[in-house]
């Protein structure tokens, strides 16, 4: 037993070795997802791209319909101070509406000053006479503009209506072409002689170079210029007008012819829409009376 004892404790321990011919696998997990976890994938993506697409597209279609309106009261601005300064510089009493609201004409001054109404104290000065036919008269202070003039424009006095028989510019009693060459700033010729049917009480007389007029059709506002001086109100058909605003949904004017003694005044109230913007503008323009 004791030599059993010994030679167990002398025996050296081998260590263990895997039988050979034995391959260790190691466990794999395979990668990839399946069907169901690609349409929740896909759902929850599009809830999230539909709740991005809200709180992204309120603030473009606010930015569109700003730029919009925007772009609309510019267009409505520009053809209101367009108009205005037309309408100031209007004849005086040759303001007139005419399409039920939807056109306003005019006759449109680019000069003016006083005549002589009496010779100076030496006798000397050329007055114009209203009793018979006169050609020629003197200019008090001279003309501002006269570079500006052209052969031809219309001397006119006391206009005092643009509808009445007497005194109207548009049927010509009070109106007379100029001879530019013949002419000076201190000294204007006409073409022909004229006898004026009334004298301003204020020896005033006005140049105007062209009858003016706006009028709205088929969403647009145009600007004609140049045709004839006519007794009838608005361009002829022929007369081909110039784009001031467009998208527009209508437009009225309305004119207070006012007293001698107090400025008349043109009303304008214009509207355009586009896409379901609609804005309206208002405008009122004082024009001057005194003839």
């Amino acid at each position: 037993m004791g030599q059993n004892t010994v030679e167990t404790l002398g025996r050296r321990r081998r260590p263990q070795v895997a039988p050979t011919g034995l391959i260790c696998q190691t466990a794999r997990t395979d990668i990839g997802f399946t069907l169901v976890e690609l349409v929740v994938t896909l759902v929850i993506i599009g809830i999230l791209a539909a709740m991005g697409g809200l709180f992204i597209s309120r603030p473009i279609e606010g930015y569109v319909d700003l730029r919009r309106r925007a772009e609309l009261v510019d267009q409505a601005e520009m053809a209101l101070r367009r108009m205005q300064r037309d309408i100031r510089a209007a004849l005086p009493n040759s303001v007139r509406v005419f399409d039920t609201g939807r056109g306003i004409e005019m006759l449109h001054v680019v000069d003016g000053g006083r005549y002589r109404r009496l010779p100076a104290a030496d006798g000397t000065g050329d007055v114009l006479d209203f009793t018979t036919l006169d050609d020629r008269f003197d200019v008090v202070g001279g003309l501002q503009h006269f570079g500006d003039l052209r052969d031809g424009q219309l001397v006119v006095l006391y206009n005092l209506t643009p509808t009445g028989a007497q005194a109207n510019a548009y049927t010509g009693d009070n109106v007379a072409p100029l001879d530019l060459a013949a002419s000076d700033s201190r000294h204007l010729v006409l073409q022909a002689p004229h006898q004026y049917p009334l004298s301003s009480p204020y020896q005033r007389f006005f140049i105007v170079d062209e009858v003016v007029s706006y009028r709205f059709e088929a969403g647009q506002l145009r600007r004609y210029a140049g045709y004839a001086v006519d007794n009838s109100p608005g361009p002829p058909n022929a007369v081909t007008g110039v784009l001031v605003a467009q998208k527009m949904e209508n437009i009225h004017f309305t004119y207070d012819a006012g007293l001698s003694s107090r400025a008349g005044l043109v009303t304008v109230e214009l509207v355009l829409q586009e896409d379901g913007e609609r804005i309206r503008l208002l405008q009122q323009t004082h024009v001057d009376n005194a003839p």
